[in-house]
């Protein structure tokens, strides 16, 4: 059975239950009606042979009085009275031929003994046991039809004539269910058809009705597949296989199905929207240029992390809550950066790298592009872009310190293995030599042991360079999981603690309350910010004061060592990064490259400022280095492979 036809099936069966229960209640109505009229019509004839009654009982008893005020003696008074009343027997005879439900009237006496009854047979007999008909008014339905429909009986309507408080006679109507049976017959055959073809009526209708609000369908159905289907070879082939399953003439299974088809698709669009809004974010998040989108009433819709930098904001408030406000709330107007904003709105059309320079000299491009809404007449949108020119710059010079760091690393590659080789050979060959020069021999030999000795040293400290190269040249892997970048740090302070106090330098962190969780490797990490401290300490050779700040910047973890030692003359300042490169008497140049290298693993930067002035009260060196901040929930650490750092201690190679 089609899923149409099932409904149309309930809904016709549902209509003819309801209607059946409502033609039920119409005829109990009826019922309860008719039975309420018969009680009331009988009851009238009752009260009738009750006046009667007390009638012939006042004649009666002023014309004979009893003879004594026993009861007995009242009690055949009343019984002459009643029977020698010809007025009271017309009454009751009337009543029995006339009415067509009455069976027999009858008097009875308190004890329920026949008096007076137009059926000669019961007199002086005991009244027989009827059920009251006002009884039956008070019933059910279903008792009612048992009673009426049933089997035949006769049923009492009764008044009381009462004597000093209690009954004293008792006049009784008795109605015959068969003539009810007879009564209501007729009305109740019309009633029963009535609701029988109110019925039919009614199902056919739901069906016509039912037919009617599925039609419809059809129409959803054939838009709702063309929706789906639309451009799509598959789409004849899904119809016909549709059809040659046996619901293809269904319209409600096919609508059902075509909603099913079109929810995944737009399911698997969402899951595609989603992933490339997220993509969107992690670029807009990582991007050092600040980004806005701007509808045409000019209200921010996008809004890159960046934006904050160029606009100082306060610390904790980001790009979220800039997305819905107007371009006059995000930048002021009396600022050097949102006049130059509101010129270049105010003009229209493309700005191409203007240049702005913000009030604590920073130098800021601005270019401003219209999105055309492809109807021709007008703008959809405004995309506003900043950019640091200081902050490209820098990201130039990053970019030529990695590129040499690379070419040098693919040099020492090659120069290390070429070298190692021939210090092998010469090794072993000056151990053989040296064994054949016996130590107390002649003068001779004793200055040439001298000689062995030194150029072996000599090529032990060749040999460490070249192992040193290999070190750095070679291919490793990154542990990286979430650590907090706080207990990273904590576990160097720890390490170096008894070395700083023994040089007399005071080390003091400043770090947030909450946590900065970065995806690092926790080693190399602690590797890097060991050689800046060790650096720091080097740099102060008298003792000093070290401070080592950590803090988030909107999407990066930045930790900072600052020291007040001599600083860095300004023209050594762009090679302090270039390996081999070193001011230190023992050191091996190595150690700043190798801490470069390490955060350029990790996705971060490193930078320096120095003083080198010694009047100015702020002379020292400031080593900065960032790490993004985790974007998810930590889990099991996966393995990067990369050139250029080993998991040896650096800090001497300062």
């Amino acid at each position: 059975m089609r899923l149409k036809t099932k409904l149309v099936v309930s809904a016709t069966g549902l209509t003819f239950a309801i209607v059946l229960i409502l033609s039920i209640l119409f005829v109990s109505e009826l019922m309860r009606q008719r039975i309420e009229q018969t009680v009331a019509a009988n009851d009238v004839l009752a009260h009738e042979v009750l006046l009667m009654t007390r009638q012939a009982v006042e004649t009666g008893l002023r014309a004979n009085p009893p003879e004594n005020t026993s009861k007995e003696a009242l009690h055949g008074a009343v019984v002459d009275a009643l029977r020698n009343q010809t007025a009271l027997g017309d009454v009751m005879s009337a009543i029995v031929r006339y009415s067509p439900l009455v069976q027999d009237v009858s008097v009875t006496d308190a004890n329920g003994l026949t008096l007076v009854s137009t059926d000669p047979d019961s007199l002086d007999q005991p009244a027989p046991f009827r059920f009251s008909l006002s009884g039956v008014l008070d019933g059910g339905l279903a008792h009612q039809f048992n009673v009426v429909f049933g089997k035949p009986r006769v049923l009492d309507i009764y008044q009381s004539l009462a004597r000093n408080g209690v009954p004293f006679l008792v006049v009784h109507v008795g109605v015959r269910s068969t003539f009810l049976k007879n009564s209501f017959a007729p009305w109740l055959k019309a009633a029963g058809i009535f609701a029988l073809a109110a019925a039919l009526v009614a199902m056919i209708a739901a069906g016509l009705l039912a037919n009617l609000a599925l039609r419809p369908l059809e129409t959803i159905s054939a838009r709702l597949e063309s929706l789906t289907l639309a451009g799509r070879a598959a789409g004849s082939e899904a119809s016909l296989a549709l059809s040659s399953s046996g619901i293809g003439s269904d319209a409600v299974v096919r609508v059902t199905n075509t909603i099913d088809r079109l929810g995944e698709q737009m399911r698997t669009q969402e899951a595609g929207y989603t992933a490339l809004q997220a993509n969107l974010n992690q670029m807009l998040d990582t991007l050092r240029d600040g980004v806005l989108l701007f509808t045409a009433d000019k209200r921010a819709v996008m809004v890159s992390d960046a934006v904050a930098y160029f606009l100082a904001t306060p610390m904790g408030e980001g790009h979220e809550q800039m997305v819905g406000k107007r371009l006059e709330e995000i930048f002021a107007p009396e600022s050097a950066l949102g006049v130059a904003v509101m010129e270049a709105f105010a003009e229209g059309g493309q700005v191409s790298a203007q240049g702005v320079t913000l009030e604590d000299g920073r130098q800021v491009q601005i270019s401003l592009d219209t999105i055309d809404d492809g109807l021709g007449g007008g703008t959809m949108g405004t995309l506003l872009t900043l950019r640091d020119m200081e902050s490209a710059a820098q990201l130039g010079q990053e970019l030529e310190v990695s590129r040499r760091l690379a070419a040098i690393g693919r040099l020492t590659a090659g120069v290390g293995h070429e070298v190692k080789n021939p210090i092998n050979a010469m090794v072993v060959h000056l151990e053989l030599l040296r064994g054949k020069l016996t130590p107390g021999g002649k003068e001779v030999f004793s200055g040439a042991q001298r000689h062995v000795d030194i150029l072996a040293g000599e090529m032990q400290r060749l040999d460490r360079v070249v192992q040193t190269l290999a070190d750095f040249s070679r291919p490793m892997e990154l542990h990286l999981r979430e650590h907090d970048l706080r207990q990273v740090v904590g576990v160097v302070m720890e390490l170096t603690a008894a070395e700083m106090e023994e040089n007399g330098v005071l080390v003091t962190v400043e770090a947030p309350h909450d946590a900065l969780m970065v995806r690092a490797d926790a080693e190399l990490m602690q590797q890097a910010v060991l050689n800046l401290l060790l650096n720091g300490m080097q740099a102060m050779p008298g003792g000093g004061a070290l401070r080592v700040t950590m803090r988030r910047d909107h999407q990066f973890a930045v930790v900072e060592v600052i020291d007040e030692g001599e600083g860095i003359p300004a023209d050594l300042l762009p090679r302090i990064f270039e390996l081999y490169f070193t001011t230190k008497p023992k050191g091996s140049g190595i150690g700043l490259a190798m801490t470069y290298r390490i955060l350029q693993l990790h996705g971060g930067a490193m930078d320096v400022r120095t003083n080198a002035d010694p009047s100015s009260p702020d002379r020292g060196t400031v080593f900065t280095f960032r790490l993004p901040i985790a974007a998810g929930v930590g889990g099991e650490g996966r393995k990067v492979v990369a050139v250029g750092v080993s998991h040896k201690e650096i800090g001497e190679r300062v």
